[in-house]
């Protein structure tokens, strides 16, 4: 008999462990069912309206920028450094004295220069006076007029040889760092400074075979130091002839102003060359486009479809639908969208790192992606 009531004490536990396991399964499925079926509250993001708009194409490059004039100022003889007429970064004109070298001898030689020059004119005056009174040959003329010549080619080689002692400016620029002291002793070719005329800067660069039909001499250029700022505009001056058969790029130049001094040769520059203006042309800020392995891509913003039974008057819920796009060129920080967009359409321009394809969302335009692509409340 006792065993008879265990047995049926454990069957009586087994029974209700079995029952809790059922229910609390059942509870749990319900919970689940009834928390997926509850409907997620909508997401917030910033939404554009597409218009088509008018854009100034470019073709975007980059390139190196030098002076329009730049040599290394050399010294053209040998001599001691009597005098340096310069400072550093100093805008000097074209002719203008630089370093001046020791020239005693040569002043020494051009005093005697000028006394033989004045000997030989003398004697030349004197025999054309007696052989026009017949008292010389005309032999006596001739020689006097030699010596009178080869007086007055020593003078112009002494001048020359002076001349030489004077380094001068070839043309006007901003002279940089004196590379030389006073007393030094300078061979030919020394390089006393360099000069560069910084007023007008030449901008190298170079666009890819293709696009060369698209330029010209005298079309605009943009260029700057940073990418997206251009501060500074010119024109193509030069278009190289040929095509590099390696690269294929094509090498351009243009001169931009430089009147307030910003550019210095050597400097990277970005360039972009303006193309004609287009119209029509539908594009959409870097931050609406979404750029994956499976494509390029934006969302839309659309009304979903009324739920059953659900009153007339009910406000319309928006949902968002992922669209492919075929993306073309760049204009600054907007992406030219040729398939996929319509003029008109609701595009998501923040907040998609949050959506899927079908989230309910809610436009709060206050949420704006600023230039880095984050976004900001007002």
């Amino acid at each position: 008999m006792k065993r008879f009531i265990i047995g049926l004490i454990a069957i009586a536990i087994v029974g209700a462990l079995g029952y809790g396991a059922w229910w609390f399964d059942n509870f749990r499925a319900g919970m689940i069912q009834a928390f997926f079926a509850q409907p997620r509250p909508p997401i917030t993001i910033s939404a554009l309206t597409v218009e088509p708009e008018r854009v100034e194409p470019v073709i975007q490059s980059i390139g190196t920028i030098r002076a329009r004039q730049g040599v290394d100022v050399p010294a053209r003889t040998s001599g001691i450094i009597k005098e340096i007429l310069f400072v550093s970064n100093q805008d000097v004109e074209k002719g203008e004295l630089l370093v001046q070298l020791d020239d005693e001898t040569e002043q020494a030689d051009m005093i005697a220069a000028k006394a033989n020059e004045a000997r030989d004119a003398q004697a030349l005056s004197r025999a054309s006076a007696l052989n026009t009174r017949g008292f010389s040959s005309t032999s006596d003329l001739d020689n006097a007029t030699a010596a009178l010549d080869a007086s007055r080619s020593q003078l112009e080689r002494v001048q020359a040889a002076i001349n030489l002692k004077k380094i001068v400016a070839p043309f006007s620029g901003t002279i940089g760092i004196a590379r030389v002291d006073e007393g030094q002793y300078l061979q030919p070719g020394t390089v006393i400074a360099t000069l560069q005329d910084l007023k007008v800067m030449k901008v190298d660069f170079t666009i890819p075979e293709q696009q060369l039909p698209l330029v010209s001499i005298g079309q605009e250029i943009k260029a700057g130091l940073t990418e997206g700022e251009f501060s500074h505009r010119g024109k193509i001056t030069g278009i190289d002839p040929k095509v590099d058969p390696q690269s294929r790029l094509v090498s351009l130049q243009a001169e931009v102003d430089n009147s307030e001094g910003l550019l210095r040769p050597g400097q990277f520059a970005f360039v972009d060359v303006v193309l004609p203006a287009e119209e029509n042309v539908i594009a959409l800020p870097q931050t609406a486009v979404v750029q994956s392995l499976y494509g390029t891509y934006v969302f839309r913003v659309v009304d979903a479809k009324p739920e059953e039974g659900a009153a007339a008057d009910a406000p319309k819920k928006q949902i968002v639908e992922q669209v492919f796009v075929t993306a073309g060129r760049r204009f600054g920080t907007q992406i030219e969208v040729s398939k996929g967009v319509s003029a008109g359409d609701v595009i998501v321009n923040a907040g998609q790192n949050k959506l899927a394809a079908g989230n309910s969302v809610t436009i709060d335009n206050t949420i704006m992606p600023n230039a880095t692509g984050m976004t900001t409340g007002e």
